[in-house]
């Protein structure tokens, strides 16, 4: 098909889709609103709508009363009796598939369910929206002229009672439509290989041979295989292998730590960049202007959203509140009822909002990664901070990092502890040391108050890793590729007693 008439084909329906944009860009609480009765009126004959009366829900106020917020660990009874093959729990679709996700810190699976309308009106239609703002954004473009190098996890789907689990994205990748199979590359045969390492350099074979105008994965491993590609086929620069590479859709974790290394391996000014919110159990905000680093977040994907305020998560008489209340600047746990049939579930994300007209937030960490173990209340989007500005003075360039707390022992004060893998190391080790503890000090208050004179808070200790410390670690888990995560920052000292062991083991 002429590109020509493929853009011409994008404009209708982005034109289209911008009018339905609008109305909830316009009217968010409305749309919002509208949404949890359409939710709750749809599931009033499961056995959860039952159990909470959603049959006699007519506003947010009942829903918050009748229904009480959720996590997985709550939930997990009921999702296995529907991966078991029951109907009709918690949504009247049939659900056959089921995202699993290993998490960061629990080695246990999880099984996130995914609906019929789930993966219609949330997961594809949230790919189709990316694509249609980024055209409407950038007039000129030649995505349609070659493919895109879609990275995604490193499972296929396996089959059990009649439903089917596996990683998010196999499941993404196995019912798409036979129009983005062909659009996209490696094929599903590779895509959905089960060893990250033999998929990896297959991944190299196929995708060099094709036309790539577009990335769209994990940084992390996107980087991983990058790397891959320039050493295989000795190339300085992926211009130099894909001369028509425009952007990279990407998500997952954070971008700053690699943000740079990226820019040397992608040296043109004008190539994009775009940020994505998605996750198992649904696809939440999507960067819809060039150059921004703030998210918008989409309503009418099937999605109601509350929020805990992070200054009393986790307390008995903790505030939760709806979409319309939420302040500027202040960092929250999300909770989303869905059209998967999670109903007011805690998703284990922290936002902050940037904007509340319209709603745009940042991703600044999650629940359980932070460190507060002296009243500091470290988050991620902290550290990810401080160590943008480490590298940038000392020119050097961070592959992973991990931090937990060093805990008091007896007169001894308690301090930080960090391991940082290098990919070019800081020269002046003590430098870095010193501008990272500044930068965490001028970023967070708290955290200042703890170090002012070592009243409470030693200096960080900070572990220079061996180079694949933490890739060795994932592989140590089963976790390589895909959708896992090194976990950040913990209260808990597990991973860096893990990582001292294995650190030391192949010095």
């Amino acid at each position: 098909m002429p590109i020509p008439l493929v853009n011409s084909i994008a404009s209708w329906f982005l034109k289209k889709r911008i009018h339905q944009m609008e109305l909830f860009l316009k009217y968010p609480h409305e749309v919002q609103n509208e949404l949890l009765l359409k939710l709750v009126h749809k599931a009033k004959n499961t056995e959860i709508g039952k159990k909470y009366g959603f049959k006699d829900i007519r506003s947010y106020n009942d829903f918050a009363q009748q229904v009480p917020i959720t996590n997985y660990e709550a939930s997990h009874e009921m999702i296995e009796r529907a991966r078991r093959g029951e109907s009709n729990i918690f949504w009247p679709s049939p659900v056959k598939l089921f995202a699993q996700s290993s998490g960061t810190t629990n080695a246990k699976s999880k099984y996130i369910p995914v609906s019929p309308e789930a993966l219609e009106d949330c997961h594809y239609a949230a790919s189709k929206d990316l694509l249609c703002v980024y055209l409407n954004n950038n007039p000129d473009s030649q995505l349609f002229t070659g493919k895109s190098l879609r990275l995604g996890g490193s499972k296929k789907l396996y089959e059990s009672n009649g439903t089917s689990y596996g990683d998010l994205s196999a499941i993404l990748i196995d019912n798409m439509p036979f129009w983005a199979e062909f659009s996209s590359t490696p094929g599903n045969e590779v895509s959905l290989m089960s060893d990250w390492e033999v998929k990896m350099q297959a991944i190299v074979q196929e995708t060099i041979q094709e036309k790539v105008t577009s990335l769209a994965g994990v940084p992390s491993w996107m980087l991983v295989l990058i790397n891959n590609i320039l050493e295989s086929t000795g190339k300085e620069s992926l211009f130099e292998v894909w001369p028509n590479l425009e952007v990279y859709f990407h998500g997952g974790v954070s971008f700053e730590p690699y943000r740079d290394q990226y820019r040397k391996v992608l040296p043109r000014h004008d190539f994009k960049y775009y940020e994505i919110y998605n996750a198992s159990e649904g696809f939440f905000a999507l960067q819809d202007k060039n150059g921004r680093s703030d998210l918008l977040l989409m309503l009418d994907y099937g999605i109601f959203y509350e929020f805990i305020p992070m200054n009393c998560y986790g307390e008995p008489d903790q505030k939760i509140i709806p979409l319309s209340e939420v302040e500027k600047g202040k960092n929250y746990a999300i909770v989303i009822t869905t059209n998967s049939g999670l109903w007011r579930y805690r998703v284990g994300d922290t936002v902050r909002f940037t904007s509340i007209d319209p709603y745009r937030v940042r991703v600044s960490g999650r629940t359980k990664h932070h460190i507060n173990a002296f009243g500091e209340e470290l988050i991620i989007e902290n550290a990810e901070e401080a160590l943008k500005k480490a590298t940038a003075l000392t020119n050097s360039e961070i592959v992973d990092y991990t931090a937990a707390p060093i805990f008091m022992d007896g007169k001894e004060k308690g301090a930080h502890e960090w391991f940082i893998e290098f990919k070019v190391a800081p020269k002046n080790p003590e430098q870095f040391n010193h501008i990272f503890d500044k930068a965490l000090q001028e970023i967070n208050s708290d955290y200042e108050a703890k170090r002012k004179n070592n009243m409470t808070l030693n200096p960080p200790t900070i572990h220079y890793a061996r180079t694949n410390l933490f890739y060795d670690w994932l592989k140590s888990k089963n976790k390589l590729g895909g959708q896992h995560k090194v976990p950040r920052l913990s209260n808990s000292r597990e991973l860096v007693e893990e990582l001292r062991v294995l650190n030391t083991a192949f010095a």
